[in-house]
């Protein structure tokens, strides 16, 4: 799956550990999700939809 999640965090100025925090994750699962190795959980991925204020298809997209 395809996301947007390095692209909005580095807009907002977030470190991955300062993204991981809001989120309450690690920072290693922030990198994994942006490098594309994970997928978020489906509740994940909704937290992290609603603190960047988009819609989940707006950040991630399945693979063609």
């Amino acid at each position: 799956m395809k996301n947007r999640v390095r692209e909005l965090r580095s807009a907002s100025g977030w470190s991955q550990a300062e993204l991981a925090a809001q989120l309450t994750v690690s920072r290693q699962t922030i990198n994994a999700i942006e490098t594309g190795k994970y997928d978020p959980s489906l509740p994940l991925a909704f937290a992290i939809a609603r603190l960047f204020g988009e819609a989940i298809e707006a950040i991630f997209t399945p693979d063609p």
